[in-house]
């Protein structure tokens, strides 16, 4: 990160992406839910008054004005932004804060000016993941997904479930929000087992494995929770082949990103019953289209992007995790989930 003076404020400058909305308009508490007020900055604030008392905050709502409004920024906070010929427009930037999770909308990270470092929003969503997480589960279990086809149709068909402890689940994204699943699931009897990058054990799983070897992970699971960000290495993770390793009594949530599955392939097992049900909360494009044969997919259930967004508390704790940051900044301490550009997250 780049060394300023502290002989003034430090300019902070919070980007709300509201023209992004635009894109939502079924769904106008979503624009609020995430934006970055400055009556949120300031009830945030009073939670850091020696932090804050250091800072200079400003908000904008669109990029038209992003050069001007950039040129004495040390920090931004944001979803998105424009990155072109970001090092001439904010010479001054130290380090980007991005309200999400996943920053695939902002690889490949050449565009990222030396010295500047970006994190992102990680932890954040993790209780409530970790609750639709073990809901997801549950639902999958008592075949809810296969209960509300058949109320779709109009069919009074009894489904005996049996309880879920003993059961495994595969949790593919051992990160803050699958682990926060982890830990839900073994609270509720279920055995673990995990996929990421490292493979090495973790707490709240009872077996790890590395992504290369998901091959021997998937037959072992009645339900399959995906929770990992969207990179090279996971784009296309479980294609038709690796789907086909599951039983035919498995069901799957995705809560990551849509290109981790393929989706086509997943539809067709839950139209022939070669897979019992599915819980999907993530898509390409957003919001879902009319047209997509998603809606009427037997034996699946849409959820509209809800599933880790606490729509009270998730710019407030994403403003405490910003102050806890900073302090971090100000000590001269490493920032808190700093994103790698060659991992993708």
């Amino acid at each position: 990160m780049k060394k300023t003076s502290r002989r003034g404020k430090l300019r902070v400058h919070f980007k709300s992406n509201r023209a992004a909305a635009d894109t939502w308009p079924n769904t106008p508490e979503g624009e609020a839910a995430f934006s970055l007020t400055r009556e949120r900055y300031e009830a945030a604030a009073k939670r850091h008054v020696r932090t804050a008392k250091r800072l200079a905050p400003s908000f904008g709502w669109n990029t038209g004005d992003f050069a001007t409004t950039m040129a004495d920024v040390e920090v931004l906070v944001t979803w998105d932004l424009p990155t072109r010929d970001l090092a001439k427009h904010a010479p001054k930037l130290s380090w980007i804060h991005i309200i999400g999770a996943g920053v695939e909308h902002l690889m490949p990270m050449d565009w990222l000016p030396r010295g500047v470092t970006l994190v992102n929003n990680k932890g954040v969503h993790a209780q409530k993941a970790g609750e639709y997480g073990l809901m997801s589960l549950l639902m999958l279990n008592a075949a809810m997904p296969a209960l509300y086809t058949g109320q779709r149709e109009k069919r009074f068909d009894q489904i005996y479930a049996t309880p879920i402890g003993g059961k495994t689940v595969l949790v593919v994204g051992v990160g803050s929000i699958g682990g926060a699943v982890a830990r839900q699931a073994k609270r509720a009897g279920l055995r673990v087992l995990g996929v990421n990058r490292h493979g090495k054990p973790t707490a709240g799983v009872d077996r790890m494995y590395k992504t290369r070897d998901i091959d021997k992970a998937l037959p072992q699971a009645d339900f399959v929770f995906v929770a990992t960000p969207l990179t090279t290495e996971t784009r296309n993770l479980l294609d038709r082949r690796r789907l086909d390793l599951l039983q035919p009594t498995a069901g799957i949530v995705n809560v990551g990103r849509e290109p981790v599955i393929d989706y086509a392939a997943l539809a067709a097992k839950l139209r022939n019953g070669s897979l019992a049900g599915a819980i999907l909360d993530v898509f390409d494009p957003e919001p879902l289209p009319e047209s997509s044969p998603l809606w009427d997919t037997p034996n699946l259930i849409v959820t509209p992007h809800v599933s880790s967004d606490d729509g009270d508390s998730y710019i407030p704790l994403t403003l405490d995790l910003f102050f806890e940051n900073m302090e971090r900044y100000l000590a001269g301490k490493p920032l808190r989930n700093r994103v790698n550009a060659k991992l993708g997250y």
